[in-house]
């Protein structure tokens, strides 16, 4: 599996929001991604130093649209935490 293959997006809510005043970002990764693979994809794209990851897996929600009903795909969700001396993920490009 590639390092861009693993994490597929940044999720960008409020919460993720503040939480990167902290250094923490979260992410959507791949279902089969452990959290070893997760600090080695962060590291080698965004070129920082990963102190600690912390995955969780998203269960499929029940949706409805009138008369035709389904579940959205399970996803999994992983929270990075950056050091103290590492630099700062731009998520979004400043111009």
């Amino acid at each position: 599996m590639e390092f861009l293959d693993i994490i597929k997006r940044p999720i960008i809510t409020e919460a993720s929001m503040l939480a990167m005043d902290e250094k923490k970002y979260t992410f959507e990764v791949d279902t089969r991604a452990n959290k070893t693979l997760v600090k080695q994809a962060v590291e080698a794209i965004f070129e920082v130093k990963v102190k600690n990851v912390n995955i969780m897996n998203l269960r499929p929600k029940f949706k409805r649209q009138g008369k035709y009903a389904g579940y959205t795909k399970k996803r999994r969700k992983a929270i990075v935490t950056l050091t103290e001396d590492s630099k700062e993920i731009q998520i979004f490009e400043a111009e």
